[in-house]
């Protein structure tokens, strides 16, 4: 041995992981879903059931007397072959659901986008006191604002009746709107529009607060004017809001029930003002036909699903690039 030298020292080794105990582990796994059983428990008992028990019903012949006797009569896909074979449906109902819902989600998103740009410009009191005010319009139900709407355009008393009448436009009484199929589904629009805008300007409004005023000072100082700041910064920064808006407007307008229903003829009475909705009703609870009103409200679902998710599918493909 070389004198002077030392002997190199082992190399130091890490501490001991140290082990935790099986019954621990599965203890700290279990916990979260512990926590979440009530929520699920919940879910499941007032989503999933009632979605379960609608496709069982579609397939099935399921009519008053299967219900007082609680027997079934199970037909396959009958009920779907005869709902995707029908005229009526793409002649009618599915072009109002779609259209309907289509224009219901542009003007939404458009008038909802245009109130929270100009809620934006406004100082903190007044953009409280029009928030607060448009927000009403949102905590009307449905029903009332129905019949606002009804109210307003009745052929022979509604204000808009009596005003063209005052100006000599046309004889109030000598045109029913909801006879035509267009100009009830205008009046419907011009409902769902009203009621649903408020959710969306609020939404954009607060998704507004979270882009950088730095981004817009920067496009500023190299010319871009208001146009282009709001296409190159302002939409961007607000991408996932609006993606979520629009799909829960799909949802929301592609199921619309009460807006039609409760208007004259939308109960059925009118067959041309039909949608999806009103159809998988009349159908059940008119005619008693439990499980051809079931399968439409299946093809209503599968079409939402299949909706929302393209939809998704296209902002995933639109990031990654």
């Amino acid at each position: 041995m070389t004198v002077g030298t030392e002997a190199p020292s082992p190399p130091a080794t890490a501490p001991a992981r140290r082990r935790v105990p099986v019954r621990r582990r599965l203890t700290r796994g279990a916990a979260p879903w512990v926590l979440l059983a009530p929520a699920l428990i919940l879910l499941a008992v007032l989503l999933l059931w009632p979605l379960v028990r609608v496709v069982m019903l579609s397939l099935q012949d399921y009519r008053l007397r299967n219900l007082i006797r609680g027997d079934s009569n199970y037909v396959g896909l009958e009920n779907f072959t005869k709902v995707l074979t029908s005229d009526f449906l793409w002649s009618t109902v599915l072009p109002n659901t779609v259209g309907f819902a289509v224009v219901c989600v542009v003007l939404t998103m458009l008038v909802g986008i245009v109130v929270a740009l100009f809620l934006n410009t406004l100082g903190r009191a007044w953009r409280s006191i029009c928030t607060a005010a448009i927000m009403v319009a949102w905590a009307v139900p449905a029903i009332t604002g129905t019949y606002v709407f009804v109210w307003l355009f009745d052929p022979l008393n509604g204000l808009v009746a009596n005003t063209l009448d005052a100006l000599g436009i046309m004889e109030a009484g000598s045109w029913n709107w909801f006879d035509d199929r267009w100009a009830f589904y205008a009046i419907a629009t011009a409902n769902v529009v009203y009621h649903g805008f408020p959710f969306i300007a609020v939404t954009v409004l607060a998704g507004l607060g979270t882009v950088p005023r730095e981004l817009y000072e920067a496009a500023a100082l190299d010319g871009a004017g208001a146009v282009t700041r709001f296409r190159s910064v302002t939409v961007p920064g607000i991408r996932p809001i609006l993606a979520v808006c629009i799909i829960l407007s799909t949802i929301w307008d592609f199921k619309v029930f009460t807006q039609i229903y409760l208007m004259p003829g939308g109960d059925g009475t009118n067959r041309s003002v039909m949608n999806l909705g009103v159809w998988s009703y009349s159908e059940s609870f008119a005619q008693g036909l439990y499980g051809m009103g079931s399968a439409i409200a299946v093809l209503l679902t599968v079409l939402l699903l299949v909706i929302s998710v393209v939809y998704m599918r296209t902002l995933m493909k639109e990031d990654e690039l």
